[in-house]
């Protein structure tokens, strides 16, 4: 990827190569932009899966897949044997063909990607692993699915866009907020005009963490060390997403660039000294990471974006959403609408039942979706649904490799803002200026 110069991603991030424009800082294009991805590949009508890394939101994933018609599991890979052998059991329960195991260390999914006879290769491990995984994937042919965020270094971005070019497979982002019900409901209204032009989004990632960094297992086994070198937004995803996805980022819109700061870090110091023992060899960890971080990102077409990541103090759960136009807004938590002319009052906020009643998004009205009992209350097993489907129909993914790298960058950059005193800069755009061509994603009929 690129000179010697680019190599290091501590310089290509944080040191601030390229122009300065405005007091902007650019990051530089690695190379001149090659034929674009394709965005759709032929159909298959059976989708067979290898996946790695079955803890517990690749749990949620194996189960979803497994209610899908047209979907396969041939393959599992996990550094805890027990649990491939725990799901090869239930496979062979529900009187399909048991999968074949992968558990030799860390790199077996290496051997997965060439050994399988796989379309899809997907993977809900630790952030570390989604890149190595995706990247080995798209190497050996297959179409890649990661869990959230796809990568967290500016060059694994480059690195995933410029492997999914090369070998025109899909190399997706499961990022399940996209399918929840109030934010396709925003985006059903924002496409159906009634919200105005979109101006203003606000989102974020507000959740008390404490205790699950400090698990003796799952992700305390690996969350918690990010919170030891890295100060910004960690996990700007679930937010951004779908606020991107509504102002049509990538697709007649783009990120232009960003500021961010965090606090002090005190929260899981706190914690440190509160409830681990006087021995525990944790209580020698030191932290880094803002308790709160708070960043802007101004769009190509002057839109704000005002993005969030609290997950160090006391706090309920929130993923903070407002998408604002000049005729109205909807906001999440709570979740309730206000359009002017249409609200029952003037100046007052309309309970968020009778929009659902009234313009819900089509793929919300499906009983499948309400009733689902695996994943966040229906939207797992939608984001699940709709990537086999575009599939199994060879339609284009509802997200794509820009999306994930777009939506996942911001995560760096944040970083390198924080370190150099809130400092602008600019977002790469991915697409090499072809997004300007692209219309933004419609409404998906059930």
């Amino acid at each position: 990827m690129g000179d010697a110069e680019t190599k290091d991603p501590t310089r290509r991030e944080f040191l601030g190569m390229g122009a300065a424009v405005l007091g902007v800082t650019a990051l530089p294009l690695p190379h001149p932009a090659p034929p674009p991805l394709c965005p759709s590949a032929p159909p298959i009508p059976t989708v067979r899966i290898g996946f790695v890394g079955i803890g517990g939101q690749g749990s949620v994933h194996v189960e979803n897949l497994l209610t899908l018609e047209g979907v396969e599991i041939k393959a599992l890979c996990d550094i805890v044997p027990e649990k491939v052998g725990t799901w090869q059991q239930k496979i062979r329960e529900l009187g399909r063909p048991e999968p074949r195991a992968y558990t030799r260390g860390p790199h077996d999914f290496e051997r997965l990607c060439a050994e399988e006879e796989l379309d899809l290769v997907f993977t809900a491990t630790p952030w570390e692993w989604h890149v190595p995984v995706l990247l080995a994937a798209m190497h050996n042919g297959k179409h890649g699915a990661s869990e959230v965020p796809i990568a967290y270094t500016v060059d694994d971005c480059w690195a995933l866009v410029e492997a999914a070019e090369r070998s025109k497979k899909h190399c997706v982002m499961m990022e399940n907020c996209c399918y929840d019900r109030l934010e396709m409901l925003a985006l059903n209204l924002a496409r159906k005009g009634l919200l105005g032009e979109l101006m203003h989004g606000e989102c974020g990632y507000d959740h008390d963490l404490r205790s699950v960094k400090f698990a003796t297992d799952g992700e305390g086994l690996w969350r918690r060390a990010h919170a030891t070198r890295r100060n910004g937004n960690l996990y700007p995803t679930h937010g951004l997403g779908p606020i991107a996805q509504a102002m049509g980022i990538n697709r007649g819109n783009q990120f232009d660039y960003l500021v961010s700061m965090s606090t002090p870090s005190r929260g899981l110091q706190l914690w440190q000294k509160e409830h681990l023992a006087s021995d525990d060899p944790r209580r020698n960890e030191r932290y880094v990471l803002g308790d709160v971080n708070v960043s802007l990102i101004r769009t190509m077409r002057g839109q704000t974006i005002f993005l969030s990541h609290d997950t160090n103090l006391p706090r309920p759960y929130s993923r903070k959403y407002i998408l604002q136009g000049t005729r109205g807004l909807v906001e999440g938590y709570p979740r309730r609408v206000y359009i002017e002319g249409m609200s029952k009052a003037e100046d007052r906020w309309d309970p968020i039942e009778g929009w659902f009643e009234s313009h819900d998004h089509p793929l919300w009205k499906s009983e499948k979706v309400r009733t689902a009992s695996a994943g966040h209350g229906g939207m797992d097993w939608l984001e699940d649904w709709r990537l086999i489907n575009c599939l199994r129909e060879g339609q284009p993914t509802d997200q794509n490799v820009y999306d994930g790298a777009a939506w996942s960058v911001i995560g760096p950059l944040t970083e390198w803002s924080v370190k150099n005193g809130g400092r602008p800069i600019q977002v790469p755009d991915f697409t090499r200026g072809r997004w300007r061509s692209l219309d933004p994603i419609g409404i998906i009929e059930a």
